[in-house]
């Protein structure tokens, strides 16, 4: 697994009272391609229900990034919601979180960890993540 350093300046946290739930309302509403147009409702609600990450400036506090996993804290967990402002991608805190998250993880002993990437393999390769061995084990409902 890499560890990717977080960059001077940022820090992870898992405490949820530190989320800007407007932030990653807006992000993820208006730019993230899997959860556009999702109802602020809907997001107070997966964030209510999920482990939360945020990476913040450690200066101003400000939020910078986020993440969420779904999981029964132990066989399973879905990745999800992994989110970096635009005006911060490009200096390893995707990674970095994602790392992190893994970490958080680690001492549940899951069996699997699974994500959904359109355009990010190579962030979540380093972090140890692989296709599906057997694609065709797997079903959904619901599928776009």
């Amino acid at each position: 697994m890499s560890t990717e350093a977080l960059p001077d300046g940022y820090e992870i946290s898992a405490d949820p009272s530190r989320l800007d739930v407007a932030r990653i309302h807006r992000w993820l509403s208006e730019d993230a391609y899997w959860a556009l147009g999702r109802s602020r409702e809907k997001q107070e609600a997966a964030i209510a229900g999920s482990l939360n990450f945020g990476v913040y400036a450690s200066a101003s506090g400000e939020q910078a990034a986020y993440a969420r996993v779904v999981t029964d804290r132990a066989t399973f967990a879905w990745l999800c919601d992994v989110y970096v402002d635009p005006a911060v991608r490009g200096k390893g805190l995707g990674g970095a979180l994602v790392g992190a998250v893994r970490a958080h993880l680690e001492p549940f002993g899951l069996r699997r960890i699974l994500l959904a990437t359109a355009d990010a393999h190579e962030v979540y390769a380093r972090q140890g993540f692989e296709p599906l061995a057997f694609p065709q084990k797997w079903m959904a409902l619901g599928q776009q």
